[in-house]
């Protein structure tokens, strides 16, 4: 009889192991509280998780500074305050024999003008497209501010550890502030971080090599980022290449794949199949760095014929694992074969093409919420639960950009 793919360890380069292929990535969970911390909410749902079955938990995106947060419910980590709550989310969510890596960001200036005056950025360009509105226009950060950042990111990365956290992740995609550095079209500087591509890289490069030297080898540090920025004078598909390939000669033990920004959101994207399987397999053939692909996976046929076919190394689910939170489990145990996600509506045609978005993002935050506290997720095409939901939490400010 065959084993599944799904279910065969990897042995990460530093000689983590992770104990199947199936990974939770970063989702916007929204529940730190009002002092940027992890609430009893967010440490169940990691638990939730955890006793699911997912081989790596990867947090949703824990901001480096409070004063650039990208969403409401962002956890913030600066320094040691918060550490015994700290501590009881990474216990939570490493149990079953479960990685959980903390991923660690800062938005630029993707912060929602309801959290930042004036948003920092490697140029003063500001967003453009229909989620514009919600943003000021930033200033360029200076030298000292990007070497701060620097900073920042590191000792995130070591307080992380010091709490249990079992690796990190660094955010450099969907047009946050590091993408934003990747990107010609955001990056306009003209000093050692602007320019050619070693120069727009020169942030993640310094960031990975100080949360490095502050966690040691043996302790996982990943890396997110686009196959793409999808637009013409922003990040390319060749120029992503060459910086995961410069990654990779630094020693980075993970690579997980996405794209797309709040410009363009592909990383939102409702179509069929693996949305970055075919970048994943040029990525494959470059480098011998363990690859994540997130976003598409509906099926246990694809998932499982994706990792046979060296396509990518572990299935990154997102959706699925905020409508089944034991998916993983599911599949072992013969009762998953695929996942048939609901088209929501409100009946009204015009109004579902407005509220797409927010529509469908509101409806996974409640099912998070659902599971973090003890109820069964509640499945429905009604788009008005989700709505309602997202105006008894957030009042008007659900009308502001969120990610999936």
């Amino acid at each position: 009889m065959s084993v599944n793919p799904l279910f065969t360890p990897l042995t990460l380069q530093n000689g983590t192991t992770l104990k199947n292929r199936f990974v939770k990535p970063a989702m916007s969970e929204e529940m730190g509280d009002k002092r940027f911390r992890p609430t009893k909410d967010l440490v169940n749902l990691y638990r939730q998780w955890a006793q699911g079955g997912t081989g790596l938990l990867i947090t949703g995106n824990v901001m480096v500074d409070s004063r650039a947060r990208g969403e409401m419910g962002n956890v913030v980590v600066e320094d040691d305050r918060d550490l015994d709550r700290l501590r009881a989310w990474a216990a939570a969510g490493t149990e079953n024999q479960t990685q959980l890596w903390m991923q660690l960001n800062h938005p630029g200036k993707q912060s929602p003008k309801t959290m930042s005056v004036e948003p920092v950025a490697p140029s003063a360009i500001p967003l453009e497209g229909d989620n514009a509105f919600a943003f000021n226009p930033p200033r360029a950060l200076t030298v000292l501010e990007i070497q701060d950042i620097v900073t920042r990111f590191a000792r995130a990365a070591g307080v992380a550890k010091r709490a249990g956290f079992t690796g990190v992740e660094i955010h450099a995609a969907h047009g946050y502030l590091l993408n934003q550095f990747l990107s010609p079209h955001d990056n306009q500087r003209h000093d050692e971080y602007g320019g050619s591509l070693e120069n727009r890289m020169r942030i993640l490069v310094e960031i990975y090599s100080a949360v490095r030297q502050t966690v040691g080898a043996a302790f996982p540090v990943g890396f997110k980022i686009n196959s793409s920025d999808f637009r013409p004078d922003g990040l390319t598909e060749s120029d992503s290449l060459q910086v995961i390939q410069r990654m990779a000669e630094l020693g980075v033990d993970l690579i997980e794949i996405s794209g797309g920004n709040y410009e363009n959101p592909r990383m939102q994207s409702t179509g069929n199949g693996a949305f970055f399987i075919d970048y994943a397999a040029k990525v494959k053939r470059i480098v011998n760095v363990p690859v994540c692909v997130t976003g598409g996976f509906r099926s246990m046929t694809g998932m499982v014929e994706a990792v046979d076919r060296n396509q990518t190394n572990l299935i990154g689910l997102a959706r699925p694992l905020a409508l089944i939170p034991d998916l993983p489990n599911q599949i072992q145990q013969g009762q998953f074969d695929h996942l048939q996600l609901e088209h929501l509506t409100t009946g009204v045609k015009l109004l579902d093409k407005k509220l797409g978005s927010l529509i469908g993002l509101s409806y996974y935050q409640a099912a998070l919420h659902r599971i973090a506290t003890g109820r069964p997720v509640k499945r429905t095409k009604n788009a008005w639960y989700p709505l309602g939901y997202a105006f008894k939490t957030q009042g008007l400010a659900m009308f502001m950009p969120d990610r999936a």
